[in-house]
C-alpha cells in the first residue's frame, strides 16, 4: 500500500509499505478520512517526537475508516470506526488514578496518511469506537483532537457565564471557542489569519482581537476586559507569560499549548500568590474524553465543515507539510488516501 512515510527533519515520503499480517485482536482499517494536524507539523519540522514516533516511521494520527479485516472478536468487516491515536495500559498508578493520559506506557498509532492502517489490539480494544449510521467520517476524524480540548475544558471546570479568552486561532483554540460557546461562556479570541478569525466568528466567538503584525500580547488586549479564564493554545513560552496577566484575580490559566522542548518561563510569583490563581496544564486525553468529544461530533457541536477549509491527494502531502511549514494558516486539510 502507500503511505506518507516520516524519515527526519522535513522529510516525509511516499512509499510502497507492505500490508503486515494481523496478529490476534488486531483490526485493520480502511482509512476514509485522515486530517492534517499542528502536532503533525512540530513532528514534520523537528524529524520525530520522542513519545510518539521515532524515523522512519509511517506518519499521522487522525483518522476514520472501515473495518477491512480484522482479528478482535467485538470488530466485524465493514465496521464505521475512529480510532485514537493512543491507548494506556489500565493497570500502571496513572491509570488505576484516573489519569490515564498519563499513563506509563501509553501506547501510540501511527499512519493515517495511508491507504490502511493495522491497529494494535490495546488500542482496538480501548480506544476504538463504532460511528453512528450517519456521522461523517471527516467529522469522526477530529475526535482525537478534540477530545484533548475536552480534556482541558474539564480540567479547567468550564461553566456557563464564565468570561474565556483563548489566546491562539489555530485548530485546537477554535475547538475550545467552539466547546465554550457550547456551555455558555462569554468567548474573547486572540489570534492571526482571516481565515481563522473568521471561522472564530462562525462558531460563536463574542470578541475577536486580530494581532496580526503586533508582538506585544499585553497592549493588544484591552485592560477594560475581564476574564474568569484564559486557555493558551499557542504553544510560546511568552505567551505563557502573558496569560498569567491576563487572568483576573482569583482566575484559572490552562498552559494547554506545548512549548518547544528546553524552554522556561519566568512567573510573577507575587502576582500568582496575593491573585490566587490558579495554574494548571492539560495533557493528551483519556478513553473517557475520547468517548466525550465523539458525542459532542455526533450531536453536531463539533463539525469539520468549521474545521476542515481545504482537500489535497496524498501525493500532495510532503508538498503541503512544506508549505504548512513556512506559514500556509489552513485550519485542517482533509488527505485523500484514495487517488
Amino acid at each position: 500500500m502507500r503511505a506518507a512515510v516520516l524519515h527526519g527533519k522535513e522529510d516525509v515520503r511516499l512509499e510502497e509499505v507492505a500490508s503486515k499480517p494481523l496478529q490476534p485482536g488486531e483490526v485493520r482499517i480502511q482509512i476514509e478520512a485522515a486530517l492534517t494536524c499542528g502536532t503533525d507539523l512540530k513532528v514534520f519540522k523537528r524529524g520525530y517526537h520522542a513519545k510518539m514516533i521515532v524515523p522512519p516511521a509511517v506518519f499521522g494520527h487522525e483518522l476514520a475508516g472501515t473495518v477491512c479485516e480484522t482479528r478482535a472478536d467485538s470488530w466485524k468487516i465493514g465496521d464505521r470506526v475512529v480510532v485514537a491515536n493512543s491507548a494506556p495500559c489500565g493497570e500502571c498508578f496513572y491509570c488505576r488514578n484516573d489519569q490515564e493520559n498519563l499513563c506509563d506506557h501509553l501506547l501510540f498509532l501511527n499512519g493515517a496518511y495511508a491507504e490502511s492502517i493495522v491497529v494494535p489490539a490495546p488500542l482496538a480494544q480501548r480506544n476504538m469506537l463504532r460511528l453512528q449510521p450517519g456521522t461523517a467520517f471527516r467529522d469522526a476524524a477530529l475526535v482525537e483532537p478534540l477530545a484533548c480540548v475536552v480534556q482541558g475544558v474539564e480540567d479547567t471546570r468550564l461553566k456557563a457565564g464564565q468570561r474565556v479568552l483563548v489566546l491562539g486561532a489555530g485548530p485546537i483554540g477554535l475547538m475550545f471557542v467552539g466547546l465554550a460557546k457550547h456551555l455558555g461562556c462569554h468567548v474573547t479570541v486572540v489570534g492571526r489569519g482571516e481565515k481563522r478569525l473568521q471561522t472564530a466568528r462562525r462558531l460563536g466567538a463574542n470578541h475577536i482581537i486580530d494581532v496580526t503584525g503586533q508582538s506585544n500580547l499585553l497592549e493588544a488586549v484591552p485592560r477594560s476586559l475581564v476574564f474568569d479564564v484564559v486557555i493558551e493554545a499557542v504553544g510560546k513560552p511568552e505567551t505563557w507569560e502573558a496569560a498569567v496577566r491576563l487572568v483576573r484575580k482569583g482566575g484559572t490559566v490552562n498552559f494547554f499549548g506545548g512549548c518547544p522542548s528546553g524552554t522556561s518561563v519566568s512567573l510573577d510569583t507575587g502576582l500568582i500568590h496575593y491573585s490566587n490563581l490558579v495554574l494548571l496544564a492539560s495533557f493528551h486525553h483519556t478513553p473517557k474524553t475520547i468517548r466525550r468529544a465523539l458525542e459532542y461530533i455526533e450531536k453536531g457541536v463539533i463539525r469539520a465543515a468549521d474545521f476542515v477549509d481545504g482537500e489535497a491527494p496524498l501525493s500532495q502531502l510532503p508538498s503541503l507539510l512544506k508549505s504548512m511549514a513556512s506559514g500556509n494558516r489552513a485550519v485542517k486539510t482533509l488527505i485523500r488516501v484514495k487517488e
